[in-house]
């Protein structure tokens, strides 16, 4: 059964680093103490040992113990024989091109498919939806597909920011930008605002944290989804 944490962000602005997570992270790992940490992501550019680090830290508080999976020499023997996994945030192009250069797309759904615990921030929950095509990424490496974990039903867009009408920026809305995405794609995409999250347990998805939701389909006008609220069940459209 599925058992997943889909997160808009690891930090909140004025908070250390996965803080406002940790309540809900030691009861997603909370029979396991060992957790498979994949770091390719890189935010700004840090070395994998120094991610592994930091989110090491974090976990440190919550008693749990972390291993980056480029400290094993087989990475698919270290997705295979894990007990949890946390995929970091960063640029999603990297971190696909990464998994996809280490064929673990198809190791990490069969584990997640039988219950190892998965948390995703940003980039890391960029993957689990049916495709990276929603990342806010620039595209710095160019992996040989953007389909990603499927995880969930539908496209992912984390740290969604609302339309500001005081705002002087003349560039493209994340909104704009997504509709621009169903010119040429019909899946669901859900947007993230910072602080929220996805918990999902087996079929069940419900959206957890302090704001909303905005959801967006083809050719229909975007709406709020409120906390707490379960968005979909198996495979039906909502």
């Amino acid at each position: 059964m599925k058992n997943i944490i889909v997160a808009s962000t690891s930090t909140l602005f004025g908070g250390d680093y996965l803080e406002y997570l940790l309540e809900d992270l030691e009861e997603l790992y909370k029979d396991v103490n060992d957790i498979l940490f994949i770091p390719y992501a890189r935010p700004d550019g840090i070395s994998h040992d120094l991610y592994t680090e930091k989110v090491g830290v974090a976990f440190k508080r919550i008693g749990k113990s972390v291993k980056g999976i480029h400290e094993f020499k087989h990475p698919k023997e270290a997705i295979k024989n894990c007990h949890a996994i946390f995929v970091g945030g960063g640029n999603t192009f990297v971190l696909v091109n990464e998994l996809q250069t280490n064929n673990l797309i198809e190791p990490i759904k069969t584990a997640i498919s039988t219950g190892v615990p998965y948390l995703g921030t940003s980039a890391g929950s960029n993957i689990c939806g049916i495709s990276m095509q929603t990342t806010n990424d620039m595209p710095i490496v160019y992996p040989t597909s953007f389909d990603t974990l499927g995880l969930i039903p539908f496209n992912i867009n984390p740290h969604y920011l609302d339309i500001d009408p005081k705002n002087k920026h003349m560039g493209e809305s994340r909104e704009t930008r997504i509709k621009e995405f169903h010119h040429f794609n019909n899946q669901t995409v859900i947007g993230l605002r910072e602080g929220s999250f996805l918990r999902v347990n087996g079929d069940i998805i419900m959206l957890k944290g302090p704001h909303s939701a905005r959801i967006f389909r083809p050719d229909k006008t975007p709406y709020e989804l409120k906390t707490n609220h379960i968005l979909k069940v198996s495979n039906e459209r909502f």
